[in-house]
């Protein structure tokens, strides 16, 4: 594996790193978001009353991306493999 291929796997692998974990950091920052607003509005400050919201609006939106999820990381794995077995 010559200097430009290592390059290439490590940009691929950035970029299929943040394509994967953007859908639940940002339902994250939205739900945060959206729950630090009902917070300020009614003056509830409790950690609880944010995390929970927010995990469970993560866990929805893995179970519901899950499938395209492993689409995209089979599709890095295998072109992966196959660019490291080049000369």
């Amino acid at each position: 594996m010559d200097a430009q291929t290592a390059i290439d796997l490590c940009r691929n692998s950035l970029i299929t790193a943040l394509i994967l974990g953007a859908p639940m950091l940002l339902v994250a920052m939205a739900a945060g978001l959206v729950i630090g607003l009902l917070q300020a509005l009614t003056q509830i400050q409790d950690q609880t009353v944010s995390f929970v919201p927010k995990l469970l609006a993560m866990s929805a939106v893995l179970v519901a991306c899950l499938p395209w999820l492993m689409t995209r990381l089979v599709e890095f794995t295998r072109d992966a493999f196959s660019n490291a077995a080049l000369p």
